[in-house]
């Protein structure tokens, strides 16, 4: 089961990179290194810090949309050439695909962390850097997670892109959302909507932790954020792996 796994990552990396994704991420790097310079000249007060949050923000943003795009197509395309009822077939249990489809993810992962990393590195302290990409690195493996769960209840690739974009926006935006629901007048109405943004809280992680700009710019963050990054990432990572392998043993192919 072990080799099967550590076969099929390498499979899925392999597809990744066959598809020119080291062009994708080198185009997306100057895009974004371009439009955070562009931003800092027309908003120039602030300046240097303007820059590093822009471009870290933008790079940020970039690297969950490359790992969630390539993630879901990579699973629907298996999915018309038929190449999961294939590889289920094989004379090894379904989780051994799951796990080994996963473990590709967040090899995959690796490539737009790194990316980030190194453009920020020439902005920023190198221990800073080194904290936010290690921190941007769960954040992706837990979009990755997220999309393979979607792709595999979902099967096409539009909605499941669809669920996993709103996800990520909502993990961004859940502390915001949490306190603007108990911002309000004490009454029946405000109570149920405080309510239902406390239960989106405890549901969903806190991606606003994860990879923030105020780690660059102040020299903030250290062991205790990274701990509850790593912590945080463990959790829903394994949460949407069990939730993904009970949705597979359930299928029928």
């Amino acid at each position: 089961m072990t080799a099967a796994i550590r076969a099929i990552a390498a499979s899925v990396l392999k597809e990744a990179l066959r598809s020119r994704l080291l062009w994708l991420l080198a185009a997306l790097a100057l895009g974004a290194t371009g439009l955070a310079g562009f931003l800092q000249a027309v908003v120039p007060s602030g300046g240097h810090a303007t820059g590093t949050a822009l471009l870290a923000a933008l790079l940020r943003l970039a690297a969950a949309g490359v790992v969630a795009i390539f993630t879901v197509t990579s699973i629907v395309r298996e999915y018309g050439d038929k190449q999961v009822e294939l590889l289920i077939a094989l004379p090894y249990p379904r989780a051994a695909w799951l796990l080994g489809r996963l473990a590709g993810s967040a090899l995959l992962a690796l490539l737009p962390a790194a990316v980030a990393g190194a453009l920020v590195a020439l902005v920023a302290p190198a221990a800073q850097a080194a904290l936010w990409t290690a921190s941007l690195l769960g954040e992706l493996w837990i979009v990755a997670a997220f999309a393979v769960f979607c792709t595999l209840t979902l099967q096409h690739a539009l909605p499941a892109l669809c669920a996993t974009a709103g996800f990520y926006l909502l993990a961004r935006s859940v502390t915001a959302l949490q306190q603007a629901g108990h911002g309000g007048a004490p009454d029946a109405g405000q109570r149920a909507i405080a309510a239902g943004t406390d239960a989106l809280a405890f549901l969903l992680p806190r991606l606003d932790a994860f990879a923030r700009s105020e780690w660059l710019l102040y020299a903030a963050g250290g062991a205790a954020d990274l701990g509850l990054v790593a912590a945080q990432t463990a959790v829903y990572v394994a949460l949407l792996s069990g939730a993904a392998l009970f949705d597979l043993y359930r299928k029928e192919f």
